[in-house]
C-alpha cells in the first residue's frame, strides 16, 4: 500500500506508558493493515487538517495492530490524548520509513533514545535481539516517570539497557561515550535536537554511515546557497516552473496542479520526497542521511532547493 493512502483505523487499546505519554493500539476499520519494518512511522490526520507523525513502537509480527506512543506536547498530540479513547476512529496514512533498521551479521548496535524518541527504538531492539546481534540501549530522560517503556525494557533486557535519568543525577556524557570509534558498530538515535546534535559532534571522527538519526524537529539552517529564483522542470508533467526565493518548490508545483503527497512541510517526515533527474540540490531536510544527500537521487520539495539555476524532477 502506498504511504500516500489515507484510511480509517479504530483505537482498540489505550494505556498510560509514562507521565504525559499514552500508548494507542490501532486496527484497520476494514481490511488489513500494511506490513512495516522497524523505524517506520505513520501520519495521523486530525480535525482541522492537522497532521502528526508517530513512530510505530509495537512488533512488526503483530500484523493486525499498529501501536504508537503519543507525548502530550503539541496541538495534535493533545487532541489525541483527549479524544483517542477505545472505540474512536482515526484517519491514518502510512507506513513510511526513512529510519529503516535491518540488522547485519557481524555488526553491533548502540541505540540512543531521548524521551519519546524511544518509540522507534523499541522494535529495533526486538529485531536486533531476534537476529542475535550484540546491542546496547542508552536511554535518557528527565525522570523514570517520564520515560515510556523504561521498566519493561530494563526487566526484559537487564544490563543492556542503561538508564540516564536527570533527576537521579545520571546524565549521558556523549563526548566521553563516543570519543573513540568502535569497530563494526552502528548507532541509531532518536530524540530531541540537542541530544542528536551532541551525538553528531561526538561521532564526528567515526566512519561515514556509522550514525543514523531520526529527528522530530527540523534542523536550523542558514540562508540557501542559491539565493536567486530557479527553474524546475517537471519531467512527467512537461512543465517548467519558476521558484522564487520566498516560496518552496512544493508550493509552486501544487499551485501548478501537480500532485505531491505532503505532511509536515518542514522537512522532517519524508512524505514529499521526489526523485531528482538532473541538477544540483541543496538538501535542507532533516530526513536523508549525509550519504543519501550526497547521492542526490531525491529531495524533499517542502524545504530543499536548487543549488543552481535549473533542476529536473520526476514529477
Amino acid at each position: 500500500m502506498s504511504a500516500g493512502v489515507t484510511f480509517e483505523a479504530v483505537v482498540t487499546g489505550r494505556r498510560d506508558a509514562a507521565d504525559g505519554v499514552v500508548v494507542l493500539d490501532l486496527e484497520r476499520a476494514t481490511g488489513t493493515l500494511p506490513h512495516w519494518a522497524p523505524g517506520a512511522h505513520i501520519d495521523v490526520v486530525l480535525p482541522g487538517g492537522i497532521e502528526r507523525q508517530y513512530s510505530l513502537c509495537g512488533s512488526p509480527a503483530a500484523r493486525g495492530t499498529w501501536r504508537i506512543g503519543v507525548l502530550r506536547e503539541r496541538e495534535g498530540s493533545v487532541w489525541l490524548h483527549d479524544n483517542a479513547h477505545v472505540g474512536a476512529t482515526l484517519r491514518v496514512r502510512g507506513p513510511a520509513n526513512h529510519f529503516l533498521f535491518a540488522p547485519t551479521a557481524g555488526r553491533s548496535y548502540v541505540f540512543v533514545a531521548g524521551g519519546i524518541g524511544i518509540t522507534p527504538i523499541v522494535p529495533m531492539i526486538e529485531a536486533a535481539e531476534a537476529a542475535g546481534a550484540i546491542w546496547t540501549l542508552l536511554y535518557a530522560g528527565r525522570s523514570r516517570r517520564t520515560m515510556a517503556f523504561v521498566d519493561e525494557l530494563v526487566e526484559r533486557y537487564g544490563e543492556r539497557v542503561e538508564v540516564f535519568a536527570a533527576d537521579e543525577g545520571h546524565r549521558l556524557d556523549l563526548s566521553a561515550r563516543f570519543a573513540t570509534p568502535a569497530a563494526r558498530t552502528v548507532v541509531y538515535a532518536c530524540g530531541p535536537a540537542r541530544l542528536l546534535e551532541g551525538l553528531e559532534d561526538a561521532m564526528a571522527g567515526w566512519p561515514r554511515g556509522s550514525l543514523h538519526l531520526e529527528r522530530f524537529e527540523a534542523k536550523v539552517l542558514g540562508p540557501p546557497v542559491w539565493a536567486e529564483a530557479f527553474e524546475v522542470d517537471l519531467m512527467m508533467s512537461g512543465l517548467t516552473l519558476t521558484v522564487p526565493p520566498e516560496r518552496s518548490i512544493l508550493d509552486v508545483v501544487e499551485e501548478a496542479g501537480a500532485v505531491v503527497p505532503s505532511s509536515c512541510r518542514v522537512g522532517t517526515c519524508g512524505t514529499c520526497e521526489v526523485p531528482v533527474i538532473d541538477g544540483e540540490v541543496e538538501h535542507r531536510d532533516s530526513v536523508l542521511s549525509p550519504e543519501e544527500q550526497d547521492a542526490n537521487r531525491s529531495m524533499m520539495v517542502c524545504v530543499s532547493r536548487a543549488a543552481c539555476g535549473r533542476i529536473t524532477l520526476e514529477l
